[in-house]
């Protein structure tokens, strides 16, 4: 009698290296200063436009010069020289709104209900510039997602620039970075922005 061994499947994800954890600068400037909350409301605004799937608008919240990424490993910097799930920039984001809108890709006929929820906000950094300031935020975000009698969850720590202009309706991101908390594992494909 011989005994056998079975290879064990690793766990999605096993292949990645393992990294060294990025530096999060704090800029021990309070969540109650008037430019962190500015920059707070426009990431709940965001938040808001993307659950009730109106892109269109949610697009003109972007800098024309701005990025949207989802890195697959999420402690990743170098986004320009890394392979990413999604690095956008107004032209790319213009091409995926129009797909979620369009109505011929799947992604717009048979779209999850999406609520999102987005907390514990870190300023990182908050500079002053003659017209405004820049906005350098840090926050959780856990989506839940409802299609066909079944919910996902996606979990992320996210990174925001925000440019603050004159007024409010002047504030524009101008970086988005999700770091999906699995990004290194198997990510199913998703039907809706984060």
């Amino acid at each position: 009698m011989t005994d056998t061994v079975q290879a064990r499947k690793p766990k999605p994800g096993a292949w990645a290296a393992e990294a060294v954890a990025r530096e999060l600068p704090v800029s021990f400037v309070p969540t109650t200063d008037t430019r962190v909350v500015r920059a707070i409301d426009l990431i709940s605004r965001e938040a808001e436009l993307l659950d009730n799937k109106d892109y269109e608008a949610w697009q003109q919240l972007y800098s024309e010069d701005a990025k949207y990424i989802i890195p697959i490993d999420p402690d990743c910097e170098d986004f320009a020289n890394t392979l990413n799930m999604v690095y956008d920039d107004a032209h790319m984001r213009g091409l995926r709104v129009t797909r979620m809108t369009e109505g011929y890709a799947i992604a717009a006929v048979d779209s999850a209900k999406t609520l999102r929820t987005i907390g514990r906000f870190v300023p990182a950094d908050v500079v002053d510039r003659d017209h405004g300031a820049t906005v350098k935020i840090r926050a959780a975000q856990t989506l839940i997602a409802y299609k066909r009698g079944h919910h996902d969850i996606w979990a992320a720590n996210v990174d925001y620039t925000i440019d603050l202009g004159a007024t409010a309706a002047d504030d524009r991101l101008s970086l988005k970075v999700i770091r999906l908390i699995d990004g290194r594992d198997e990510v199913p494909a998703a039907g809706f922005l984060l």
